[in-house]
This record gives structure tokens, C-alpha cells and sequence, in this order.
């Protein structure tokens, strides 16, 4: 009986101006195999990725960061976080690798870090999968719009959504079956929540966030220039950033392939079975 190929999967730290990143990236089989560099959100790591590298990881080299504040990354006591910062490392992530050309997963956080790489170096991108990624006023929720408008001295209410229970509320709202969802996420987020100096580092990300709604029109100007290829899959029930946000894309990438799904934030977690081969075969046309 023909056994299935397991993906073979690294776990190493690249030292990048002072940060000690560390990411996991699957081994393909065939040499030149098409690579596709996974962004990761909030308040997750490159461990949200874990599922997906293992289904196609074999056929498509994919590489999962944890940036600067997440994860098992570490960075120095005086690091400024911003999302200028994160795309920063990222960057100097990606030209230590040698990586002249792929395609991005950009979820949550991924997007305004994708989108500032996208800025600096358009040869690079190769093509997009967009999950849950806002580039749109559409697609933000009320709920999106209260965080968004949140400044220094409102550091409580940041703070509510760094508990047990706001974590899983990300991973668990808009789900159609809860069961699907399992609890090591939100679990192993909260425990580098937790670390010391992580809360800091979120807050100051979150009062940053604004300075993202500021660059959408750009990053809009530069999908309708570059148009490149595009997989646009959404969970639809996204408490901060609904389906409006998805279909927004199709205004400035009518070519854009689009799949809404019936679940939430995390749509991975309940919806992988129907989204890898989707990105599967996205990247047998791009790559």
C-alpha cells in the first residue's frame, strides 16, 4: 500500500538586525518547488500555520515567521514596535533567505506587513492569498473601528482582548462547528501573551494600527497597477473584519478568485480542508 508523503519540516532562528526570528519551513521533494511566505496574525505565531505546511509543505516549499513581540521570536528590550518595524524585520527576514521571488499568505497582521513588502519590493510578489487581511474600510466592523480609534491611555481596553478569554473568542467566534477548532491555539497564543513584555509590545501595535487604515489607499493603488494574481478566501462571520472586506478586493482585482466560507477570524482552523487545495492550486499557477 503507497504510504502518503509526510512533509518534512525545520525549525530555525535567523538573526536579523538585532532579532532573533525564528521560523519553520517545510522541505519539499522536488528541487525549485514554488515558495509561499505565510504572515502570520494576532495574536498568533508561525504555529497557526502548522496544519497547512503539513498538507502541502511535501509539494511547496512554505515559510512561516514569528515576527518581533510573537512567538518563539526574540528581540531586544528597546525594540519599537510598529508595523513599520515588523515589516522591517520581515523584510531583512526575507533577504537573508535569498527569497528574490514568491507568494504571500496574508492573514490579519500578515496583510499590513505583506502590503508594505509589496510596497518596497514589487519583484517579488509572485502572487497573493488574502485570508481574513484587510485592505478596506469595507471591511471593517464596528468592533474593528472602536479598536482602531483606541489611543495611549486607553490601555485597558487593549488589554481586555490579551486575556484566555478574549484569545479564544478569536479563534472560536463565527464558527460553525466549535469542535473543529482545537484548543492548542488559543491556548499556546496565550502563553506568549503572557510572556513578560509581550501585553507592551501589543499594546503599542495596537495604537499603531491606525497608521494601516492610513496606507489603504496606497496599498489599493498598488493592486491596481502590479494586478497581481490573487486568492481571496474569507471567513465570512470575521467579527472584525466581515465579508464586505473580502468582496472589496474585486474592485481593484476583477480577475481576483474569491471563496467565502461559513466560519470566522481563524478560518483555517475549521476550514482546511477546503482551503489548501485552493491555495494548492493557486500556486501551480503562479509558481
Amino acid at each position: 500500500m503507497a504510504f502518503p508523503l509526510v512533509t518534512r519540516v525545520t525549525h530555525r532562528h535567523l538573526d536579523v538586525e538585532g532579532v532573533r526570528v525564528f521560523y519553520r519551513e517545510s522541505l519539499p521533494e522536488r528541487e525549485n518547488a514554488p515558495v509561499l511566505l505565510l504572515l502570520h496574525g494576532f495574536p498568533s505565531s508561525s504555529h497557526q500555520y502548522r496544519r497547512l505546511i503539513d498538507a502541502l509543505g511535501s509539494r511547496y516549499r512554505l515559510i512561516a515567521p514569528d515576527y518581533p513581540g510573537f512567538g518563539q521570536t526574540e528581540a531586544p528590550d528597546d525594540f519599537v514596535y510598529s508595523f513599520d518595524r515588523l515589516a522591517d524585520i520581515t523584510e531583512g527576514f526575507v533577504q537573508k533567505l535569498g527569497l528574490e521571488r514568491f507568494s504571500m499568505y496574508m492573514f490579519d497582521f500578515g496583510a499590513p506587513v505583506g502590503f508594505r513588502l509589496a510596497l518596497r519590493h514589487p519583484e517579488w510578489v509572485a502572487g497573493l492569498v488574502v485570508q481574513n487581511g484587510n485592505a478596506y474600510e469595507a471591511g471593517l466592523s464596528e468592533g474593528a473601528r472602536d479598536f482602531i480609534a483606541l489611543r495611549p491611555g486607553q490601555e485597558d481596553a487593549v488589554r481586555g482582548l490579551l486575556t484566555l478569554e478574549g484569545t479564544r473568542g478569536q479563534y472560536e467566534g463565527g464558527t460553525g462547528d466549535v469542535t473543529a477548532v482545537a484548543p492548542d491555539g488559543w491556548t499556546l497564543d496565550q502563553h506568549y501573551l503572557d510572556l513578560p513584555g509581550r501585553q507592551d509590545a501589543q499594546i503599542a501595535l495596537a495604537f499603531d494600527y491606525r497608521s494601516n487604515v492610513a496606507q489603504y489607499g496606497r496599498w489599493q493603488e498598488w493592486l491596481r497597477e502590479h494586478t497581481p494574481p490573487a486568492l481571496i478566501v474569507w471567513g465570512r462571520d470575521d467579527m472584525f473584519f466581515p465579508e464586505p472586506g473580502a468582496r472589496a478586493y474585486l474592485a481593484d482585482l476583477p480577475d481576483a478568485e474569491l471563496h467565502l466560507f461559513d466560519t470566522g477570524h481563524f478560518a483555517l482552523e475549521e476550514k482546511l480542508a477546503e482551503i489548501a487545495p485552493l491555495v494548492a492550486g493557486f500556486l501551480d499557477r503562479v509558481g
